[in-house]
């Protein structure tokens, strides 16, 4: 195994010897990953990738980094959509969306949550109706970052009432960029927008854009789920600040546009790295009780870190995303939370304040509010826990009323 993954070391330097130029731009680039399959090394051959192992993709990623070369690009379409186009799509939905998504030049939102569903995903009521080759969409989606820069979302509808409710919802590739498509951002308390909700009205998707069977769609979805879960053990990629070049200056340029909405994503996490400076500069650090909720925060920093880790080895080793997902969500809900505590019982009523002359210039006040979040968005802890205990712990599963009727008969809120 070390002698093949020297080769492979040496095949990839050989191949970035002869075609990495910083000078060139990030578009042409990425153009070259893709045909090369070295963008995404562990997709099939024939899809822009080599099929290599995720242990083998490291190798890569190494080398590139080594050199300086930004890789794919990063956002929904990466993380989010492309596995799923993957596992459940067709050759022609493939060769149609994930070449563009390895090079950026489309941008993906996700279409999945209801304001009347709630956690109660397969509880959708967005429909879409058969018109010829094509399905007339109308409903209403929650929580979509990103949605006013997409090319394209990747969307839950039903399409048969009267199946049950897991067993109507079929998947598609849907395009934001038309008539009967309204994005209003949604202003947070935190005071950032990064969410959107979107009205459809007899927006339009082509049956050939449909992502797996028709009324299959739950499949696809746990994909994505699963996925998405992993999102929170994943880091933002991070270019040399004394990087030269148009390529990485190009790739940073990408990056600092798609992060900047979710710029508030490290008070979401409750800045578990600023509860020891904290305790030091006010004096709090000498308090027992203080003393002991710091330790509590960085207990739980560090078990979720451990635990971040313990799935990148899966990932590394081939394993699918699984249950461990829910693990790291959980944690992360934990951590922030135990700091958002410390955070107040540090600074005490000051916590509140805002603005220049405030703690911290107004982050901790920023925590406080932000910190909520983190245990709703990607699926809240109460789903966590139920994943956890029904494919972990072996739990029989929560009793269901509504799974076997067919969904038309089903309460539900309007």
């Amino acid at each position: 195994m070390v002698t093949d993954r020297t080769e492979l070391r040496d095949e990839v330097g050989a191949w970035l010897a002869e075609h990495w130029d910083p000078e060139q731009s990030l578009q042409q680039w990425r153009s070259l990953l893709a045909d090369s399959g070295w963008g995404c090394p562990t997709w099939p051959p024939g899809c822009w990738g080599r099929g290599l192992s995720p242990g083998d993709a490291a190798i890569v990623a190494e080398e590139l980094k080594r050199v300086g070369a930004p890789g794919a690009a990063t956002g929904v379409g990466m993380s989010l959509a492309a596995p799923t186009i993957l596992e459940h799509g067709s050759p022609a939905v493939r060769a149609r969306y994930l070449r563009r998504i390895l090079t950026g030049e489309d941008k993906w939102c996700q279409l999945f949550s209801e304001p009347g569903s709630g956690s109660d995903l397969a509880g959708l009521t967005t429909r879409a109706d058969r018109d010829g080759d094509e399905w007339i969409v109308n409903g209403q989606k929650v929580w979509n970052s990103g949605a006013l820069q997409a090319d394209y979302g990747i969307l839950l509808a039903r399409t048969d009432w009267d199946a049950p409710k897991h067993r109507g919802i079929t998947y598609f590739v849907f395009p934001m960029r038309q008539q009967g498509v309204e994005v209003r951002p949604l202003r947070q308390m935190n005071f950032h927008a990064s969410f959107n909700e979107v009205f459809l009205s007899d927006a339009r998707v082509a049956d050939a854009d449909r992502v797996g069977e028709e009324g299959a769609g739950w499949a696809a979805a746990l994909t994505t789920l699963a996925h998405e879960r992993g999102v929170a053990t994943s880091s933002r990629p991070r270019f040399p600040r004394d990087a030269a070049g148009r390529t990485v200056r190009e790739a940073a340029e990408e990056a600092a546009a798609y992060y900047q909405t979710y710029r508030w994503y490290p008070q979401r996490a409750g800045r578990a790295d600023l509860v020891v400076p904290r305790a030091t500069e006010t004096g709090r650090n000498a308090d027992p009780l203080i003393r002991q909720q710091v330790a509590e925060v960085e207990t739980r920093t560090r078990t979720a870190r451990w635990n971040a880790e313990r799935s990148r080895a899966a990932r590394a080793a081939g394993k699918p995303p699984g249950p461990e997902g829910s693990l790291a969500k959980l944690a992360a809900s934990e951590v922030s939370r135990s700091s958002a505590r410390t955070h107040a019982a540090i600074t005490g009523a000051h916590a509140m304040l805002s603005g220049p002359n405030s703690p911290e210039h107004g982050m901790i006040a920023e925590v406080l509010v932000s910190t909520p979040a983190v245990s709703i968005a990607g699926g809240t802890d109460e789903i966590q826990h139920n994943i956890i205990g029904e494919r972990v712990l072996g739990l029989p599963r929560e009793p269901a009323t509504d799974t076997d009727r067919p969904f038309r008969e089903v309460r539900r809120n309007l």
